[in-house]
């Protein structure tokens, strides 16, 4: 199998990381992007869970990451690079939600700096270890954030959800200008309310459930397939003039 693997990436199959490719959106993600054509590297924390996600994909790669570390996203490049020899591009969808929805000055400061350290630092590790051995090889790339809604509005009780959001759009604008002159694209998606496994508890809330339902216009939750079917254009050929875009899929909440 492993040697069906590298003679694909050899014959020309772009290879992609998706980080947090074991549950929700990372592995519709990845299931997208596999059958668009791309060798995906799966990587999440939960080992177990980027295998099972892998087991489904051709040409595909499973592997443990924890983006919180810098050695662990320096690895995981090094590893798609010794099984495959490329990179050509990266989904950042590794994310964490707040574990109980709290007023921000009774926010215990471990869970702040647990969710930051994720949703915020995990994205910048994640592509700049992928961004340094892009730039090295001279080679181009093309690098899809996960954002949120909450990247630009937020509601009581998301105060560390929100700015960790916020700063993935505006760390996503900034690298898209200072790597442009490499060739190297990077956008951000603002998914809604999803049917993932992190909105699961907020979802069976009635009470939460009805508030999100009363502010989305289409009437639904967003389904992970419908926010890979947007990446997937990101990184496509289709896309070549768009980099620093934040493009959202909330089935109208910010309008």
């Amino acid at each position: 199998m492993a040697k069906a693997k590298r003679s694909s990436a050899r014959a020309g199959r772009p290879v992609v990381l998706v980080t947090g490719a074991g549950s929700g959106i990372g592995r519709a993600t990845s299931m997208r992007l596999a059958n668009d054509g791309f060798s995906v590297a799966c990587a999440d924390v939960d080992a177990a869970g980027a295998k099972r996600t892998a087991e489904k994909l051709p040409a595909s790669l499973a592997l443990a990451i924890d983006v919180r570390e810098p050695e662990s996203c320096e690895s995981v490049v090094a590893q798609i690079y010794k099984h495959y020899g490329r990179l050509d591009a990266v989904v950042a969808a590794a994310g964490v939600n707040a574990i109980i929805k709290t007023r921000g000055d009774l926010m215990e400061i471990a869970e702040f700096r647990r969710i930051i350290d994720i949703n915020l630092t995990g994205v910048y590790l994640t592509a700049r270890a992928a961004a340094r051995a892009m730039i090295k090889a001279k080679q181009p790339g093309r690098m899809v954030f996960l954002g949120s809604i909450a990247s630009k509005v937020s509601t009581p009780g998301s105060a560390v959800y929100s700015a960790s959001k916020a700063g993935v759009l505006n760390l996503g604008r900034t690298l898209a200008v200072e790597w442009a002159p490499f060739k190297i694209a990077v956008n951000i998606v603002g998914p809604g309310v999803i049917e993932t496994p992190m909105t699961a508890a907020s979802r069976a809330n009635p009470a939460k459930a009805a508030e999100f339902i009363s502010r989305i216009p289409l009437g639904r939750y967003g389904q992970p397939e419908e926010i890979a079917s947007v990446i997937s254009f990101l990184l496509s050929a289709d896309s070549a003039y768009m980099t620093g875009s934040y493009v959202t899929i909330d089935g109208g909440w910010l309008a």
